[in-house]
């Protein structure tokens, strides 16, 4: 059985292009490869304002690979958590790029440990990504304190975002999270 070839991909913008050419810099570092394929869903991600989920990233690649199936997405999605070039947001069930990875390289303490923290609007379900390293010592303090060994810390925040926040709700505090998303 012979596969399908990918189809030429468009494009991205040139911070995109640039991003993924150091995913792609990153990855080959490690000794494994980001594919045309990974490389789309990543620059998918990346242009995208809001987390994606596995279908919603399934519906946009189908515009340019119209045979795409979910264990395509769901193999590129592991790929490029284990690779550490996106994030799971487990509160939406959905994926962001890591901003730190792609912009500059992740701050981490002595022991290698990643921590990041993530604000999301409970309006809009916009995430900001933070690596604040003083929570990672709050973290290390406390773990030490009862002999428990960190390998990792990701936080999720809930909250409202500032763009939100400065706009004020069409009909009062009783409308609800759906009428204000479909609002703005």
């Amino acid at each position: 059985m012979t596969k399908t070839p990918i189809p030429a991909l468009d494009r991205f913008s040139d911070r995109t292009e640039r991003l993924l050419d150091r995913a792609d810099r990153l990855c080959a570092a490690k000794n494994v490869k980001l594919t045309a394929l990974r490389r789309q869903i990543l620059g998918i991600m990346l242009t995208s304002d809001q987390p994606l989920g596995a279908y919603d990233l399934l519906d946009r690649l189908q515009t340019s690979h119209p045979g795409a199936a979910p264990p395509t997405v769901y193999r590129t999605l592991d790929f490029l958590l284990e690779t550490g070039l996106i994030h799971k947001i487990e509160r939406l069930s959905s994926f962001v790029p890591c901003t730190h990875t792609l912009d500059h390289d992740h701050s981490h303490d002595s022991n290698g440990i990643h921590a990041t923290q993530f604000l999301i609007c409970g309006l809009c379900s916009h995430v900001t990504e933070l690596e604040e390293p003083t929570i990672l010592s709050a973290i290390l303090e406390a773990s030490q304190n009862v002999g428990f060994r960190v390998r990792q810390s990701t936080i999720e925040i809930e909250g409202v975002c500032a763009s939100c926040s400065a706009t004020p709700p069409a009909a009062g505090p009783d409308q609800s999270k759906e009428s204000r998303r479909t609002s703005r």
